[in-house]
Protein backbone atom coordinates (compact mmCIF):
# COMPACT_ATOMS: atom_id res chain seq x y z
CA UNK A 1 0.00 0.00 0.00
CA UNK A 2 1.39 3.36 -0.53
CA UNK A 3 0.97 6.21 1.67
CA UNK A 4 -1.33 8.58 0.89
CA UNK A 5 0.01 11.80 -0.52
CA UNK A 6 -0.43 15.02 2.06
CA UNK A 7 -0.90 17.35 -1.65
CA UNK A 8 -3.15 15.35 -3.72
CA UNK A 9 -5.75 13.41 -1.00
CA UNK A 10 -5.29 15.65 2.29
CA UNK A 11 -8.34 13.26 4.17
CA UNK A 12 -6.60 10.33 3.23
CA UNK A 13 -3.21 11.65 4.84
CA UNK A 14 -4.22 12.66 8.01
CA UNK A 15 -5.92 9.57 8.42
CA UNK A 16 -3.12 7.23 7.95
CA UNK A 17 -0.93 9.90 9.46
CA UNK A 18 -3.48 8.78 12.29
CA UNK A 19 -2.68 5.30 12.21
CA UNK A 20 1.13 5.58 12.19
CA UNK A 21 1.02 8.08 15.25
CA UNK A 22 -1.30 5.50 17.36
CA UNK A 23 1.13 2.38 15.74
CA UNK A 24 4.08 4.55 17.29
CA UNK A 25 5.69 3.98 13.47
CA UNK A 26 8.13 7.32 13.08
CA UNK A 27 9.46 6.33 9.92
CA UNK A 28 5.87 6.21 8.25
CA UNK A 29 5.19 9.85 9.86
CA UNK A 30 5.44 12.91 7.53
CA UNK A 31 6.83 15.03 10.11
CA UNK A 32 7.20 18.79 8.03
CA UNK A 33 3.68 17.87 7.33
CA UNK A 34 2.15 17.23 10.85
CA UNK A 35 4.47 19.84 12.50
CA UNK A 36 2.77 22.62 9.68
CA UNK A 37 -0.54 21.45 10.68
CA UNK A 38 -0.31 21.06 13.98
CA UNK A 39 0.95 24.73 13.93
CA UNK A 40 -2.01 25.79 12.15
CA UNK A 41 -4.56 24.22 14.14
CA UNK A 42 -3.43 26.75 17.16
CA UNK A 43 -3.15 29.16 14.82
CA UNK A 44 -6.59 28.54 13.96
CA UNK A 45 -7.74 28.76 18.01
CA UNK A 46 -6.32 32.12 17.74
CA UNK A 47 -8.14 33.02 14.51
CA UNK A 48 -11.40 32.04 16.39
CA UNK A 49 -10.98 34.27 18.95
CA UNK A 50 -10.08 36.99 17.59
CA UNK A 51 -12.79 36.90 14.98
CA UNK A 52 -15.22 36.40 17.74
CA UNK A 53 -13.68 39.31 19.90
CA UNK A 54 -14.22 41.28 16.51
CA UNK A 55 -18.10 40.63 16.04
CA UNK A 56 -18.54 41.17 20.00
CA UNK A 57 -16.82 44.81 19.54
CA UNK A 58 -18.18 45.73 16.31
CA UNK A 59 -21.77 45.28 18.00
CA UNK A 60 -20.96 47.22 21.14
CA UNK A 61 -19.49 50.12 18.73
CA UNK A 62 -23.16 50.11 17.50
CA UNK A 63 -24.89 49.45 20.41
CA UNK A 64 -23.52 53.03 21.88
CA UNK A 65 -23.54 54.77 18.42
CA UNK A 66 -26.79 53.62 16.99
CA UNK A 67 -29.26 53.96 20.28
CA UNK A 68 -32.53 53.80 17.80
CA UNK A 69 -31.41 50.96 16.27
CA UNK A 70 -30.11 48.60 18.66
CA UNK A 71 -31.96 44.92 18.52
CA UNK A 72 -32.08 41.55 20.34
CA UNK A 73 -30.39 40.41 17.55
CA UNK A 74 -27.55 42.50 18.52
CA UNK A 75 -28.24 41.52 22.36
CA UNK A 76 -27.78 37.60 20.86
CA UNK A 77 -24.67 38.46 19.03
CA UNK A 78 -22.59 39.81 21.48
CA UNK A 79 -23.86 37.19 24.16
CA UNK A 80 -23.06 34.28 21.57
CA UNK A 81 -19.64 36.09 21.10
CA UNK A 82 -18.80 35.91 24.76
CA UNK A 83 -19.47 32.65 25.43
CA UNK A 84 -17.74 31.67 22.10
CA UNK A 85 -14.47 33.40 23.55
CA UNK A 86 -14.73 31.95 27.04
CA UNK A 87 -14.74 28.33 25.26
CA UNK A 88 -12.26 28.59 23.38
CA UNK A 89 -10.10 30.16 26.32
CA UNK A 90 -11.85 27.62 28.95
CA UNK A 91 -10.25 24.66 26.09
CA UNK A 92 -6.85 27.02 25.20
CA UNK A 93 -5.84 28.42 28.47
CA UNK A 94 -2.27 29.87 27.41
CA UNK A 95 -4.55 31.85 24.97
CA UNK A 96 -6.07 34.25 27.72
CA UNK A 97 -2.74 35.55 28.27
CA UNK A 98 -2.92 36.82 24.45
CA UNK A 99 -6.45 38.69 24.87
CA UNK A 100 -4.38 42.51 25.20
CA UNK A 101 -3.22 41.62 21.63
CA UNK A 102 -5.98 39.81 20.52
CA UNK A 103 -8.44 43.30 21.06
CA UNK A 104 -5.68 45.38 20.02
CA UNK A 105 -5.65 43.41 16.72
CA UNK A 106 -9.59 43.28 16.29
CA UNK A 107 -10.79 46.75 17.15
CA UNK A 108 -9.53 48.32 14.08
CA UNK A 109 -11.62 46.20 12.38
CA UNK A 110 -14.23 46.36 14.15
CA UNK A 111 -13.86 49.67 13.80
CA UNK A 112 -13.90 50.29 10.05
CA UNK A 113 -16.81 47.70 10.14
CA UNK A 114 -18.60 49.81 12.39
CA UNK A 115 -17.65 52.74 9.81
CA UNK A 116 -18.80 51.27 6.58
CA UNK A 117 -22.07 49.36 8.46
CA UNK A 118 -23.51 52.07 9.82
CA UNK A 119 -22.52 55.18 7.32
CA UNK A 120 -21.88 57.55 10.61
CA UNK A 121 -18.09 59.18 10.76
CA UNK A 122 -15.28 57.82 11.59
CA UNK A 123 -15.09 60.18 14.47
CA UNK A 124 -18.53 58.77 16.11
CA UNK A 125 -16.15 55.91 17.24
CA UNK A 126 -13.38 55.80 19.72
CA UNK A 127 -10.04 55.44 17.78
CA UNK A 128 -8.71 53.12 20.37
CA UNK A 129 -10.52 50.45 22.37
CA UNK A 130 -13.03 52.15 25.21
CA UNK A 131 -13.52 48.90 26.63
CA UNK A 132 -10.84 46.29 28.94
CA UNK A 133 -10.54 42.81 28.56
CA UNK A 134 -12.60 41.97 31.78
CA UNK A 135 -15.25 44.27 30.34
CA UNK A 136 -15.43 42.24 27.41
CA UNK A 137 -15.64 38.83 28.53
CA UNK A 138 -18.57 39.68 31.61
CA UNK A 139 -21.69 39.01 30.26
CA UNK A 140 -22.87 41.80 33.15
CA UNK A 141 -21.17 44.13 30.66
CA UNK A 142 -23.42 43.53 28.32
CA UNK A 143 -26.34 46.32 27.58
CA UNK A 144 -29.46 45.57 29.28
CA UNK A 145 -32.10 44.19 27.87
CA UNK A 146 -34.90 46.01 25.37
CA UNK A 147 -38.08 46.84 26.65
Amino acid sequence: MTTPDYDTDFYAWTQAQAAALRAQQGEALDWAHLAEEIEDMGMSQRHAVQSHLRVLLLHLLKWHNQPERRSENWLHSMANAQIEIETYLDENRSLRRELPGFVARAYPQAYRLAVRETGLPTVTFPFACPWTVAQLLDPEFLPPKLG
